[in-house]
């Protein structure tokens, strides 16, 4: 599929998530099979474009085409000037962040509080791509399915962002009041998808390759956009993409893989955050990759004590080695009992 002028190499996405989705997991992702990722949201506060935690959302050395970036904020010209910044800083395709849930987001009535106010809304998405136009730089949209369970207006405001010249859309198939809780619904990413002519991407409870045929069959999506999943499992999507091609199973990788991935994604988080900042925010990336791995719990108590890259790389590798043959595999991500129930929600 295409967004723009831009030619994607598959239709399975990585979901931007704040303080995850950096220029290194999304790089990483990419070299294991993701056809398009997106940054972190970067504010659309002009005040704040200078501190250090957006300077480093809006660094993107090295990263592979297209370069996405989100951008958040609740005023049109503001959001405007936003898509301008990042677009002088490499951004070649923005999305606009209308489908995050998080208290302090939508506090100040950005994210998916934006969706309770539909003439703004489309105020916002008018600006962004007026700025964005002139550039040949296209403009998404990821939203959910409306605020709450009585009022989903995700079709109304989708159906507008396409007539305004948005050129893909997002659908996370909860409302902001579900947060992440409960069950993703696809009625809602269908409809909306029916009534379009743009790509559409469904998002939402995406664990398994069986799990994004079934979405993407019951939707008609163009794409699936996988988030949570990929924490600690980023091979995620070349399994799903091995499936889609030959509906079976592709083997888990190799522990001796797994562990180069993660020394490899730790040198490239080091290189962005540097060694204070990166030896913490690395952490929970390794608690993720070991959380299911025999004595994974234990090792990531020891590990979160650890304050100097050396330290927490040589950890890491020991940890891996401790394994036993480098040539077994990592144990199949186990099912747990709220994945077979999401997987039975959306039969």
């Amino acid at each position: 599929m295409n967004i723009g002028p831009y030619a994607l190499a598959n239709n399975l996405f990585v979901a931007p998530m704040a303080g995850v989705t950096d220029r290194p997991f999304r790089q990483l992702c990419k070299k294991l099979g993701a056809g398009y990722a997106v940054s972190e949201m970067v504010t659309s506060r002009r005040d704040l474009w200078d501190t250090l935690k957006t300077s480093r959302r809006a660094n993107h050395e090295g990263e592979a085409a297209p370069i996405a970036v989100q951008i958040a904020g609740t005023d049109a010209q503001m959001m405007a000037e936003a898509a301008a910044y990042n677009v002088d800083r490499g951004a070649q395709i923005i999305d606009i962040n209308m489908g995050c849930p998080a208290k302090k987001v939508c506090n100040k009535w950005a994210g998916s509080a934006l969706m309770q106010d539909e003439t703004l809304a489309l105020q916002i998405i008018e600006a962004v791509v007026a700025a964005c136009a002139p550039r040949n730089v296209p403009v998404t949209l990821k939203m959910r399915t409306g605020w709450c369970q009585s009022h989903k207006n995700a079709l109304t405001i989708a159906r507008a962002a396409e007539s305004a010249g948005v050129q893909m859309i997002a659908v996370h198939g909860r409302t902001r009041e579900q947060g992440y809780k409960g069950f993703a619904e696809y009625d809602t990413i269908a409809e909306v998808k029916a009534a379009l002519r743009i790509p559409v991407v469904a998002n939402g409870d995406i664990n398994s390759p069986e799990k994004a045929r079934d979405v993407l069959a019951y939707t008609g999506a163009d794409a699936v956009m996988m988030g949570r999943v990929a924490q600690g499992r980023p091979w995620i999507f070349r399994e799903v993409a091995h499936f889609l091609a030959t509906g079976t199973h592709l083997a888990p990788p190799l522990v001796a893989e797994v562990k180069r991935l993660l020394l490899d994604h730790l040198l490239d988080h080091y290189a962005l955050y540097g060694e204070f900042t990166g030896v913490r925010t690395a952490r929970k990336h390794i608690g993720w990759y070991v959380k299911t791995l025999p004595g994974g719990e234990a090792f990531r108590a020891r590990m979160n004590l650890l304050e100097d890259c050396p330290a927490q790389l040589a950890a890491v590798g020991g940890f891996f080695d401790s394994l036993g043959d480098q040539r077994d595999r990592i144990p199949a991500q186990a099912r747990t009992h709220n994945d077979k129930n999401q997987e039975e929600a959306a039969a």
